[in-house]
C-alpha cells in the first residue's frame, strides 16, 4: 500500500531531517522505491545527499517551471532512493511559501497524488514553522509523526502542535493520522530522559526513542546513508541499527 508520511514538531532541533532522511535510506534498503521530498527552504536533505549542482528543484515543480520527473534525482550509492531536492539559500521555495501557497492550499496535496503512482513510500522533510508551506505539506501527507527531543520544551511544544493540527484538520478537511512520537538523542543514563519518555508514554502516542549517536552527524557530513556509514570500521550502535529499523517497520505496516 502507498503510503506518504511527514515528520513535524513547530521547534527547531528536534532532528526532524535527520529522522526523515533516516527513515527514507531504511525504507530504500528494504527494498521499496522511496521519494524523499524536501519541504524545508533551507535543504538540509537535499545538501545531506546530493552534493552536486541541480538544475530543478521543488519550487519550480509547484510553480509550473518543469515536470516533476525533471526535478527528481536519484540519491548517489543508494538503490531505490529518490531525491525531490530544495536548493536552500538562493532556492525559491521561501518565495513561493510567502507569495503563492496562500492561494494553492492543496498544491502539495495534488502533487503526492500524482507522485504516488511511481513511489510506494513518500517521506516529507518540513521546515520547523507551521506557515501555510507546513499546513499544505502535513494535509498531503497520510500521518504525521512528531520528533521531540527529551527535554519539557519539547513536551510543551507537543501540546501546542496537537492544538494547532486539529485546527488543520479542521480548517483544511484532511483526515492526517497523528498517533506517534519518535524520542530523538535519547540517553537512557539520564534521569531527565527517563522521565520525559514516561511522560511521553502516558498519553495516547506510541512512543520510540532513538539513542544519542554521533554517526547521524558524521554520516550527513559525508553525505552518506547513516546506516551505511563506517570509519574505521564503526558504523551506528547496534542498539541505534534496531531502534530505526523498528520505526521503519512500525511507520510503513
Amino acid at each position: 500500500m502507498n503510503k506518504t508520511i511527514s515528520f513535524h514538531l513547530q521547534k527547531g532541533g528536534v532532528g526532524k531531517t535527520t529522522i526523515s532522511g533516516t527513515i527514507a535510506c531504511q525504507s530504500a534498503l528494504d527494498g521499496y522505491r522511496t521519494l524523499l521530498v524536501d519541504v524545508d527552504p533551507q535543504g538540509n536533505a537535499s545538501s545531506w545527499f546530493y552534493k552536486n549542482s541541480l538544475r530543478w528543484e521543488l519550487s519550480d515543480v509547484l510553480q509550473g517551471n518543469c515536470y516533476v520527473n525533471d526535478a527528481i534525482v536519484e540519491i548517489p550509492n543508494m538503490e531505490n532512493l529518490f531525491l525531490l531536492p530544495t536548493f536552500g539559500i538562493g532556492g525559491g521555495l521561501k518565495t513561493y511559501a510567502e507569495t503563492k501557497i496562500v492561494d494553492e492550499p492543496y498544491v502539495l496535496q495534488d502533487l503526492i497524488r500524482e507522485l504516488s503512482k511511481d513511489f510506494t513510500r513518500i517521506i516529507l522533510d518540513l521546515s520547523p514553522g507551521l506557515g501555510k508551506l507546513e499546513r499544505a505539506a502535513i494535509i498531503a501527507s497520510d500521518e504525521v509523526i512528531t520528533p521531540m527531543t527529551p527535554e519539557v520544551f519539547s513536551l510543551d511544544g507537543l501540546e501546542i502542535f496537537i492544538d494547532e493540527l486539529q485546527k488543520i484538520k479542521k480548517n483544511l478537511r484532511s483526515q492526517v493520522r497523528h498517533e506517534r512520537i519518535i524520542i530523538n538523542s535519547y540517553d537512557d543514563r539520564i534521569r531527565q530522559h527517563k522521565d520525559i519518555f514516561e511522560a511521553a508514554k502516558s498519553g495516547v502516542f506510541q512512543v520510540f526513542k532513538i539513542p544519542v549517536d554521533p554517526v547521524f552527524r558524521k554520516a550527513q557530513e559525508a553525505n552518506s546513508a547513516p546506516q551505511l556509514f563506517k570509519q574505521r570500521g564503526k558504523g551506528l550502535k547496534q542498539i541505534t541499527l534496531e531502534a530505526i529499523q523498528s520505526i521503519n517497520s512500525a511507520i510503513w505496516r
